[in-house]
């Protein structure tokens, strides 16, 4: 397994445990951790044994703060084009005036999704969530947070566009929440206990519980059959993308994920008379 400096990587009972691990920054994202992620969503794809993701963060003061701005004028450098007309900015890169040439890299990245990583991902917010980090928040699964988690998103209030941070929010909460969240910036953040009203979190914890609630989850749905799980997972979310229609269409080929030895297995369990023990949320 590849050795990191900015996260932490570990799989176990067929559940790998993605951990931010930049405490002291507050879990910023900078380049290297970029980089890093992107080789821990390859190893998620492509490694079979590997069910579901768990991604936290180490320490409770937060959980990603977002890009880390003292890494980002390095980047921009190297990396952004200006030009003087944001409607031809596809013409030069795709990068408008005042806009991080990094912000596209980083959303590609650090998104499983976006990296081909299609297995769930059981999210848990151990404090303060905000800007870059929505763009994870945006591709789990499963959000789970601690009572003093909290959500806010800095990118107006710094004369920055937020971007693909709305983009993703906008899949999660009600219209009105993200236009609130998106242009009050820093000057008000949204509890866990709001999150879990609109729905952008599933469950709100203590925060001695949290990874206990996190990893329920995450080994529970890693126990089941790989191709069930993760075609029903596509289906989810082409039903959530895509016009209706359109889903509906895709569902044989999100069904036929499924093998017949799983579908065989579960008809035998079935069969056996035996069920699930369960809990009530």
């Amino acid at each position: 397994m590849t050795s990191f400096d900015t996260i932490t990587f570990e799989v176990a009972e067929h559940v790998a445990t993605i951990t931010l691990n930049r405490p002291e920054a507050l879990n910023a994202i900078n380049t290297q951790m970029q980089l890093e992620l992107k080789t821990a969503w390859d190893e998620v794809h492509f490694n079979d044994d590997i069910h579901a993701v768990l991604l936290t963060a180490a320490g409770d003061r937060a959980f990603c703060v977002g890009a880390d701005r003292s890494d980002m004028g390095e980047v921009s450098a190297r990396r952004s084009t200006r030009v003087d007309d944001p409607s031809k900015a596809h013409l030069r890169g795709g990068v408008v005036p005042g806009a991080p040439g990094a912000e596209s890299t980083l959303e590609l990245n650090v998104c499983p999704k976006s990296m081909g990583a299609w297995k769930p991902v059981i999210t848990a917010v151990n404090g303060i969530a905000c800007g870059g980090a929505f763009y994870m928040l945006g591709e789990s699964d499963i959000i789970i947070a601690a009572e003093h988690a909290t959500f806010f998103d800095p990118h107006v209030t710094f004369g920055m566009v937020a971007g693909y941070e709305s983009v993703h929010m906008l899949q999660r909460m009600p219209l009105g929440e993200v236009l609130r969240m998106q242009l009050m910036g820093s000057r008000e953040r949204l509890s866990a206990g709001r999150a879990h009203q609109i729905g952008l979190v599933s469950e709100v914890v203590p925060a001695d519980r949290l990874h206990e609630a996190a990893w329920h989850v995450a080994s529970t749905i890693a126990g089941y059959a790989p191709g069930a799980v993760q075609g029903t997972l596509r289906a989810i979310w082409a039903a959530r993308e895509l016009p209706k229609s359109v889903a509906l269409q895709l569902s044989p080929q999100f069904i036929g994920m499924a093998s017949l030895d799983d579908w065989a297995a579960g008809q035998r369990t079935f069969e056996s008379g035996k069920r699930a023990e369960w809990r009530l949320r």
